[in-house]
């Protein structure tokens, strides 16, 4: 993980997940609590296609209009991120979540 800032100066951590997709985890610039923003930074929309340029089937990029938007990241107070916490603890002990 990298320590980065926004274009408005918030440090954050950035990072790729395993399909090589750019995340990140930074504080919230909300005033009235303190959460975190946690997820992939762009939804990369594809549609599943039955003949690609390179003549098979498969996903391709999908253009989305500017006044649509996805959300990508979760929005996490600290309470939600304490009920986490020990699922992703026992993930890293054991590879479960249950």
């Amino acid at each position: 993980m990298k320590i980065k800032k926004t274009v408005r100066g918030f440090s954050f951590y950035a990072f790729n997940d395993t399909n090589n997709k750019k995340c990140s985890i930074q504080k919230s610039s909300i005033a009235d609590e303190d959460l975190i923003w946690l997820g992939v930074n762009d939804a990369d929309p594809k549609i599943m296609t039955s003949q690609t340029p390179q003549g098979g089937t498969g996903w391709i990029p999908f253009s989305i209009p500017k006044e649509v938007s996805l959300t990508t990241r979760m929005h996490l107070n600290q309470k939600q991120v304490s009920e986490l916490l020990p699922i992703l603890q026992k993930f890293v002990d054991t590879g479960e979540v249950i």
